[in-house]
């Protein structure tokens, strides 16, 4: 069953088309993960499903519900983390979860809410003297304080170290757990890649991409390459001695390999050039290799937005 579905949705600002016609859909008990760039689209996209933006055409439905006709209605049943998330400085967790349940008007266990964020050794530090990761998990604290059926995360770790954006993760994945449904916006691939169930990829208003990452990765990856430490002599020297495909950029010769066997060629090709290497390995495409190629062919107009 879809928690959220979205139907040729629309939203322009004068003549930019922020979000032109996209369509997905989202399963419950799903983590779906909306990528792109900034400018993409991805915020205005998550706050008309919040119901706190009005659309401009196409349908959509959160828990069966249109966001802007049954706002106050839908509010009681999601929970939103905010791009750039912020408190009262002065207020701790604990103070501003009984806060926020008031204001639902229900009754809440703090406590179970501070620890299912991974937060109670600093439920009683202010907001202001928390560190990056600590404050986002706060903000993740007051999203669950009304039991929420589906959670919107809108960059939840931009900014964060590593460390603080694992902590965030393990968030996530609690929530997947538990069977909420989660959309989460990024820029960070690997993010995406480790939490997501599914992704679309944005860039300009429109989906260019979407599915497992695996499916992405199998329909618009290069496949295998060999990549080697080395001058851009080698790489002169393997495409005019191999019929393989070579690629150089910063000191690294890249090969893809096709089939198995190429990995034969091209390590017989580099030990005959006699040209010095510093290291060698063998690597697939990730989802950060099949998203900057996206989106720079839709930069250079290898992809239209129409």
């Amino acid at each position: 069953m879809a928690s959220i579905v979205v139907d040729t949705l629309q939203k322009a600002y004068g003549k930019l088309r922020a979000v032109d016609g996209i369509s997905f859909s989202v399963n419950e008990g799903e983590v779906f993960s909306l990528l792109g760039p900034n400018g993409a689209g991805k915020t205005t996209t998550v706050e008309i499903l919040e119901g706190l933006r009005q659309r401009d055409g196409g349908d959509v439905r959160v828990l069966d519900l249109d966001p802007w006709a049954k706002g106050s209605e839908l509010h009681r049943k999601v929970g939103i983390i905010p791009q750039d998330f912020r408190f009262f400085d002065y207020t701790t967790p604990r103070e501003g979860i009984r806060y926020y349940a008031d204001l639902f008007g229900v009754k809440v266990d703090v406590e179970a809410i501070l620890k299912q964020v991974i937060l109670e050794e600093a439920g009683s530090t202010f907001y202001n003297r928390l560190s990056g990761g600590q404050k986002q998990k706060f903000g993740l604290a007051l999203s669950l304080v009304n039991d929420p059926q589906v959670v919107f995360l809108d960059e939840p770790t931009t900014g964060l170290d590593p460390q603080a954006r694992r902590a965030v993760w393990e968030v996530i994945r609690k929530l997947k757990k538990e069977d909420r449904t989660v959309l989460l916006t990024t820029h960070y691939l690997e993010e995406a890649q480790i939490l997501a169930d599914r992704v679309a990829i944005m860039n300009h208003g429109k989906i260019v991409a979407s599915g497992t990452p695996e499916e992405i990765l199998e329909k618009e990856g290069s496949g295998s390459k060999l990549e080697v430490r080395a001058d851009q002599s080698l790489a002169d020297y393997l495409r005019n001695e191999t019929d393989l495909k070579v690629e150089y950029s910063d000191g690294t010769v890249a090969v893809q390999l096709k089939a198995p066997h190429d990995a034969v060629v091209a390590l017989n090709a580099i030990d005959q050039s006699g040209i010095e290497w510093r290291s060698l390995r063998t690597r697939e495409d990730t989802l950060d290799d099949v998203f900057v190629r996206m989106v720079g062919e839709q930069e250079n107009g290898g992809m239209k937005n129409d």
